[in-house]
């Protein structure tokens, strides 16, 4: 029996390390951004999209950095979406309406599970512009991120642009380990996409055409799940369009964001990120997901099972050892990407407790319901 336990252990283990060398080379592969064009030879007509919920405290200076963009001001438009807000989100939007911010609020009376979507839904409706830009309402970016993701598009012809998300003022330990399996996430969706087949990004920083969003039927058939209005949304593009998403690796277009101050801020995120993986068109990659699991599973099965018999801990401490390696030689280069190469270090310490929040979370959310911006969703 301890045989055939250690077989699948091992076998689980080694597609662990395969995919882990599959998304190094994902990252190495992506495609370079290229000679940027000037803004002002830049010409394509741009609709910033922004859904934001209770966010008076972000708001201005997210807004703020929009109007500091070096991007030609009459080629774009920001719609921002207030979806319900029981603060002053509104009237603070409102008052940037001489500097051409759009407040568009929405009045739901019927219970919805994703306001996110039908927000960023209305605001496309009411768009003018040939290329859709989404980000967070608390997020920060430099003033050459808008022209940064729109010199790729024009230069690579992308139907949709993943581009990078990053934590940042970060205040304490817990904060900075975020950061770095933030890191994590972010370089799988990029590798994903630089091995030609894109299947996971992050809304907070992500472009398509109006008309591919329209073409597939916009957010259509994943509208019963809170959450995906990113990945989903981008799933149904790679099906319509595969090889026709592009992921910048380019410094200027990150969007920053902050970590979660609390764990249970930051369970309620991840559980909720997790409750797409259900919804997933391809089931290949949520194969992979289960596989991933059951590999935390066999670690945090091997952690406890040591205390029984040495020979479960010679077993955790091989795997451990490789999971350690392996991971570091992926986030190295996306680490130093972020000018953040030295968090690395900290994977001694994440990699451990990874283990146990990998697990739990990839149980509570598939079955349970939680809380988002005030509601509860599923």
């Amino acid at each position: 029996m301890i045989t055939i336990y250690s077989t699948v252990v091992l076998l689980l283990t080694s597609l662990y390390l395969v995919v882990l060398i599959y998304l190094i080379r994902g990252w190495a592969a992506l495609r370079k951004p290229g000679v940027r064009s000037a803004p002002a030879d830049l010409h394509t007509k741009v609709t910033l999209l922004i859904a934001a919920r209770n966010e008076a405290e972000n708001i201005r200076l997210t807004i703020d950095d929009i109007l500091a963009q070096d991007y030609p001001k009459h080629l774009l438009e920001v719609i921002i979406v207030d979806d319900h807000s029981t603060d002053d989100t509104a009237d603070i939007i409102r008052s940037y309406a001489p500097q051409g911010i759009q407040l568009l609020q929405m009045n739901e009376t019927e219970k919805l599970n994703s306001y996110k979507k039908m927000a960023i839904a209305k605001a496309i409706d009411r768009s003018t512009g040939e290329l859709m830009v989404a980000t967070d309402a608390d997020c920060r970016m430099g003033t050459r991120w808008l022209s940064s993701i729109v010199s790729y598009y024009e230069t690579q012809q992308w139907v949709m642009i993943s581009s990078p998300v990053g934590y940042f003022q970060e205040k304490s330990l817990f904060e900075r380990l975020q950061t770095l399996e933030f890191s994590y996430l972010i370089g799988i969706g990029a590798a994903f996409i630089g091995n030609g087949r894109a299947s996971t990004c992050n809304g907070a920083n992500f472009a398509y055409r109006k008309d591919v969003f329209y073409e597939v039927g916009g957010f259509k058939g994943i509208d019963d799940v809170a959450s995906g209005d990113d990945e989903l949304l981008l799933q149904k593009v790679a099906e319509r369009y595969p090889g026709r998403i592009g992921f910048l690796r380019d410094r200027d277009a990150i969007v920053y964001t902050h970590a979660k101050p609390t764990l249970a801020d930051f369970l309620q995120q991840r559980r909720r990120w997790a409750s797409k993986t259900t919804k997933y068109k391809d089931k290949k990659v949520t194969a992979l997901a289960v596989c991933i699991w059951l590999f935390n599973v066999s670690l945090l099965a091997n952690m406890l099972l040591s205390f029984y018999d040495l020979y479960f801990l010679q077993l955790f401490a091989l795997q451990m050892l490789f999971k350690y390696l392996f991971e570091a030689a992926f986030l190295l280069p996306i680490c130093t990407f972020f000018k953040r190469g030295s968090s690395v270090l900290l994977l001694i310490l994440l990699s451990p407790i990874h283990i146990i929040y990998f697990v739990y979370v990839g149980l509570m959310g598939s079955t349970s319901k939680y809380q988002w911006k005030g509601r509860t969703v599923k």
